[in-house]
Protein backbone atom coordinates (compact mmCIF):
# COMPACT_ATOMS: atom_id res chain seq x y z
CA UNK A 1 0.00 0.00 0.00
CA UNK A 2 1.22 3.28 -0.81
CA UNK A 3 1.58 5.80 1.94
CA UNK A 4 2.53 8.33 -0.29
CA UNK A 5 -1.17 9.02 -1.37
CA UNK A 6 -3.93 10.60 0.67
CA UNK A 7 -7.13 8.38 0.65
CA UNK A 8 -10.11 9.13 0.35
CA UNK A 9 -13.87 7.78 0.67
CA UNK A 10 -15.67 6.08 -1.59
CA UNK A 11 -18.01 9.12 -1.04
CA UNK A 12 -15.71 10.88 -2.23
CA UNK A 13 -14.25 9.50 -5.11
CA UNK A 14 -18.05 9.38 -6.34
CA UNK A 15 -18.38 12.85 -6.94
CA UNK A 16 -15.44 12.57 -9.89
CA UNK A 17 -17.48 12.42 -12.97
CA UNK A 18 -15.62 9.82 -15.70
CA UNK A 19 -17.13 8.99 -19.09
CA UNK A 20 -16.08 7.83 -22.41
CA UNK A 21 -15.51 10.50 -25.26
CA UNK A 22 -14.96 9.79 -28.79
CA UNK A 23 -12.80 13.02 -30.57
CA UNK A 24 -14.29 14.55 -32.91
CA UNK A 25 -11.22 17.02 -33.81
CA UNK A 26 -8.15 17.55 -32.94
CA UNK A 27 -5.77 20.60 -33.69
CA UNK A 28 -2.77 22.78 -32.22
CA UNK A 29 -3.76 25.74 -29.99
CA UNK A 30 -2.40 28.88 -31.15
CA UNK A 31 0.24 30.41 -29.65
CA UNK A 32 0.94 27.06 -27.46
CA UNK A 33 3.77 24.42 -28.21
CA UNK A 34 2.16 22.07 -25.50
CA UNK A 35 -1.65 22.09 -26.01
CA UNK A 36 -4.06 20.27 -28.31
CA UNK A 37 -7.36 21.74 -28.78
CA UNK A 38 -9.44 18.02 -28.58
CA UNK A 39 -13.56 18.08 -29.56
CA UNK A 40 -14.41 15.26 -27.96
CA UNK A 41 -18.27 13.80 -27.96
CA UNK A 42 -19.83 12.93 -24.88
CA UNK A 43 -23.04 11.72 -25.50
CA UNK A 44 -25.43 14.33 -24.82
CA UNK A 45 -22.85 16.82 -25.03
CA UNK A 46 -19.72 18.11 -27.95
CA UNK A 47 -17.51 20.16 -25.22
CA UNK A 48 -13.73 21.50 -26.37
CA UNK A 49 -10.61 20.18 -23.88
CA UNK A 50 -7.43 21.36 -23.98
CA UNK A 51 -4.48 19.16 -23.15
CA UNK A 52 -0.46 19.29 -22.79
CA UNK A 53 -0.23 16.32 -25.05
CA UNK A 54 0.96 18.20 -28.10
CA UNK A 55 4.62 17.11 -27.29
CA UNK A 56 3.79 13.34 -27.61
CA UNK A 57 0.60 13.09 -29.94
CA UNK A 58 -0.22 14.91 -33.31
CA UNK A 59 -3.77 15.29 -33.70
CA UNK A 60 -4.45 12.52 -36.38
CA UNK A 61 -3.32 10.06 -33.74
CA UNK A 62 -6.35 11.15 -31.38
CA UNK A 63 -9.17 11.53 -34.04
CA UNK A 64 -11.65 9.24 -33.56
CA UNK A 65 -10.02 7.59 -30.45
CA UNK A 66 -12.21 6.61 -27.53
CA UNK A 67 -10.56 8.54 -24.11
CA UNK A 68 -11.28 8.55 -20.92
CA UNK A 69 -12.86 12.12 -19.48
CA UNK A 70 -13.33 13.96 -16.14
CA UNK A 71 -15.94 15.87 -16.87
CA UNK A 72 -16.96 17.97 -13.51
CA UNK A 73 -13.32 19.63 -13.70
CA UNK A 74 -13.90 23.68 -13.21
CA UNK A 75 -12.79 25.26 -16.31
CA UNK A 76 -9.90 26.34 -17.32
CA UNK A 77 -8.38 29.28 -19.80
CA UNK A 78 -5.78 29.04 -22.26
CA UNK A 79 -5.71 32.55 -23.52
CA UNK A 80 -9.26 33.41 -25.34
CA UNK A 81 -9.92 29.13 -25.11
CA UNK A 82 -11.66 27.71 -22.37
CA UNK A 83 -11.06 23.78 -21.20
CA UNK A 84 -14.34 22.02 -20.21
CA UNK A 85 -12.58 18.50 -18.54
CA UNK A 86 -9.72 16.96 -18.49
CA UNK A 87 -8.49 13.85 -20.42
CA UNK A 88 -6.81 10.97 -18.41
CA UNK A 89 -3.58 9.50 -19.10
CA UNK A 90 -1.28 7.33 -17.35
CA UNK A 91 2.93 8.33 -17.05
CA UNK A 92 5.21 5.50 -18.89
CA UNK A 93 8.42 4.93 -17.23
CA UNK A 94 10.10 8.15 -19.37
CA UNK A 95 7.19 10.77 -18.25
CA UNK A 96 5.28 10.30 -21.64
CA UNK A 97 1.72 10.35 -20.92
CA UNK A 98 -0.17 7.33 -22.26
CA UNK A 99 -4.14 8.26 -22.95
CA UNK A 100 -6.58 6.14 -20.86
CA UNK A 101 -9.26 4.54 -23.48
CA UNK A 102 -11.09 1.35 -23.16
CA UNK A 103 -10.90 -1.98 -25.03
CA UNK A 104 -14.04 -2.09 -26.57
CA UNK A 105 -15.95 0.59 -28.39
CA UNK A 106 -18.56 1.85 -26.82
CA UNK A 107 -21.39 4.71 -26.90
CA UNK A 108 -19.82 8.19 -26.34
CA UNK A 109 -20.93 9.62 -22.80
CA UNK A 110 -21.04 6.19 -21.13
CA UNK A 111 -20.27 6.26 -17.29
CA UNK A 112 -16.86 4.86 -15.92
CA UNK A 113 -17.57 3.68 -12.44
Amino acid sequence: MNTNNKEITLEEFSKVDLKVGKVLNAENLKGYKKILKITVDLGEEVREIMSGIAKYYTPEEIVNKNVIVCTNLAPRKFGEQVSHGMLLAASNENGRPVLLTVLEDIKPGSKVS
